[in-house]
């Protein structure tokens, strides 16, 4: 039995609107944290918000390295993301494009020139206990080198920031 607020590493929940996009993904993980009821009663979108939403101060820090670093490569920095989305007048999360919401998920993304991304906040129930389980899944697609070389720097650190974010919406309180 796993206790409330741990977080670990799971197979890619089938039944997510990102499961398509596992075939043939560069990189494809995911990370589940359990949560209480209360929680989940707040619904999946203000969950996906306190997961996403909050970044850590070094996560911003990493952010801002990885954007002065990309930014001669052609590569959307966090600033032009959360600029084109407001400008389309679309639902963002952070610097994250909200694509989809669902009674139980919420779907972020992007396609850039070197790669695709999808992101899962996905919530489903625990059978037989008064808690449900939270699933971040992250899914991408390289379109070349670049991207191939982009997400092998990254990759390390994402794993790193999914679980915190998890672990720190779960030690607010699921409070935004």
């Amino acid at each position: 039995m796993r206790k409330i607020g741990h977080t670990r590493e799971v197979p890619c929940p089938r039944e997510s609107l990102v499961a398509d996009w596992l075939v043939d993904a560069d990189l494809a993980d995911a990370f589940a944290i359990r949560i209480p009821e209360h929680a989940a009663a707040q619904g999946i979108l203000h969950l996906a918000r306190c997961v996403l939403g909050h970044p850590p101060v070094w996560f911003k820090g990493l952010i801002s390295l990885r954007d002065i670093l990309v930014a001669g490569l052609n590569i959307k920095t966090s600033r032009r993301l959360r600029g084109d989305a407001e400008a389309d007048d679309a639902d963002h999360i952070d610097f994250f494009r909200v694509l989809a919401v669902s009674e139980n998920e919420v779907i972020i993304g992007e396609d850039d020139r070197h790669l695709d991304f999808r992101g899962s906040v996905l919530i489903r129930p625990v059978p037989g206990r008064a808690e449900a389980e939270l699933i971040a899944t992250t899914v991408v697609h390289c379109h070349n080198r670049l991207g191939k070389a982009y997400l092998m720097i990254i990759a390390p650190f994402h794993r790193l920031v999914i679980r915190s974010n998890l672990a720190r919406a779960a030690a607010r309180g699921w409070t935004q």
